[in-house]
């Protein structure tokens, strides 16, 4: 897709955005989580039960959001989803042995969990810089982690109740974000606010937009009056200044790659806009449905 406003500078979705479908699974996971975290229902029957949630839910959707959040070149979110798939994972392992009568190695399980707090508070720092309730979703994270490992070292179970409380609030809190990315683009409205950055990020170079649209736009009126539309690369470079020149270059590379504008063999090797360039034109630019 060619953006006209200014894009995310991490992504290129190649498929519709995974992560609502994944902070889904993250909050059904949590909700099956939820009554053995207070104690509520401790039975076989229980365990099973909230095993096979983690499974399907909170790994399978996971999964499938990491993977696809990869394909659309989103590291971040594909790393996170990813992590926390194979963390769901050992969820079931966890809780199915449980109901068998089979616990986890304590050690193992303290120093794999204090590997997660780790990770997770450096990504924490990193999700700072997209949104502050991303950030109270790491954060939350990093607490519930936090409170397991001190269960463990001061061989209590004092921890178990900030535990639960944390697991509802994740839940809660993926459910808020996936609401989000849903319905604030449906309803037109920001229904469910996700908080401006907290942390700034260093300042990155900026696309030329409005030289892209203006691209856009000579090789538009030529499409308008007709004989193919044809611009040739000397007309086409009128609207720089020497300066900007190479950009002009550049963003015609672009287009030409994102199949906005395709190669003619008249006017000397010239380009014109594709069916999906005038489309795109007419529907950003000209607000034509």
């Amino acid at each position: 897709m060619v953006e006209l406003t200014l894009p995310d500078a991490y992504r290129r979705e190649v498929v519709a955005d995974p992560t609502p479908m994944g902070l889904f699974g993250l909050a059904i996971g949590c909700a099956a989580l939820t009554p053995i975290a207070f104690g509520v229902n401790l039975t076989p029957a229980a365990l099973e039960t909230a095993a096979v949630f983690c499974l399907a839910f909170g790994a399978g959707c996971q999964f499938l959001a990491g993977m696809l959040n990869l394909i659309n070149r989103n590291l971040y979110g594909g790393t996170l989803f990813l992590t926390f798939a194979f963390n769901w994972v050992l969820n079931w392992w966890v809780l199915h042995g449980l109901a068998r009568g089979v616990a986890p190695d304590p050690a193992v399980i303290f120093a794999t969990e204090a590997a997660f707090l780790v990770i997770f508070v450096l990504m924490s720092w990193g999700f700072g810089h997209f949104g502050s309730l991303l950030l109270i979703f790491l954060v939350d994270i990093d607490l519930l982690y936090a409170a397991k490992l001190a269960n463990s070292l001061f061989h209590t179970r004092s921890f178990d109740i900030v535990v639960a409380v944390l697991t509802v609030g994740l839940g809660a809190i993926a459910l808020w974000i996936a609401f989000a990315l849903l319905l604030n683009p449906v309803t037109g409205r920001r229904v469910f606010a996700l908080g401006k950055p907290v942390f700034r990020t260093t300042a990155r170079a900026t696309i030329d937009l409005a030289l892209r649209r203006d691209i856009l736009a000579v090789l538009y009126a030529r499409w308008r009056e007709g004989g193919g539309g044809t611009v040739s690369p000397a007309e086409l470079e009128k609207i720089a200044s020497a300066t900007t020149l190479a950009k002009v270059r550049a963003e015609t590379e672009f287009l030409r790659a994102r199949g906005v504008i395709e190669p003619t063999a008249a006017a000397g090797c010239g380009v014109r806009l594709t069916a999906a360039g005038i489309d795109l034109w007419e529907r950003l630019l000209l607000g034509r449905t």
